[in-house]
C-alpha cells in the first residue's frame, strides 16, 4: 500500500474517533475515488504520485461544484464543497506561489530549443506539469505558460 493511502486510512480512523463528520466524509470519498481509479481498466495499486493526481482531480471537481452552487444562490452547498477542498488540500504538497510558478515555466521554456511558440504550448505544459509534480493546479499552470509564451510575441 502506498504511503499516501496508509496516511489517509490512519486519518480516517482519527476523524471517526473525533466524530468529525466533514473530514470523515471527505476522506471516505477520496478513498473511494482512489479505489475506483485502481479498479478501472487493469487492476493495479496506485502509487503516491497517482494518488496526488486523484486528489487534484477531486479538488477541481469540488471547486467547480462550489462555483455552480454559488452562482445559483446555494451558498450553503458551496461552503460545504469548499470545506471538502480544504480537507483535500491538506494532502497535497506545498503549492507553488505565482513567482515560483513563473520561474518554473521560464526554466522549462529556456531549456527548449528552439524557443517554443504558442503552437508548442502542449509540449511546455507537459514538461512544466511533470516538474510541478502536483504543486500547482492545471489552470494556474496553463495561465503561467500562456503568459510566458505570449510575452515575447507581444513585441511583434
Amino acid at each position: 500500500m502506498s504511503d499516501m493511502k496508509s496516511t489517509l486510512r490512519g486519518d480516517l480512523k482519527e476523524a471517526m474517533k473525533a466524530k468529525d463528520k466533514n473530514r470523515t466524509g471527505t476522506i471516505r470519498m477520496l478513498l473511494a475515488a482512489i479505489q475506483e481509479e485502481e479498479t478501472k481498466g487493469a487492476k493495479r495499486e496506485l502509487g503516491d504520485e497517482e494518488v496526488l493526481k486523484v486528489i487534484a482531480r477531486e479538488i477541481k471537481k469540488r471547486r467547480e461544484s462550489a462555483e455552480v452552487y454559488a452562482a445559483n444562490g446555494r451558498q450553503e452547498l458551496a461552503d460545504a464543497e469548499l470545506a471538502e477542498v480544504e480537507v483535500l488540500r491538506g494532502y497535497q504538497p506545498e503549492q507553488l506561489d505565482d513567482a515560483a510558478l513563473a520561474a518554473l515555466v521560464a526554466e522549462v521554456i529556456a531549456e527548449m530549443d528552439p524557443a517554443p511558440t504558442m503552437k508548442q504550448m502542449g509540449q511546455v505544459m507537459k514538461e512544466a506539469t511533470a516538474r510541478a509534480a502536483g504543486r500547482a493546479d492545471g489552470k494556474r499552470l496553463s495561465g503561467a505558460v500562456k503568459s510566458a509564451l505570449s510575452a515575447p510575441a507581444g513585441g511583434r
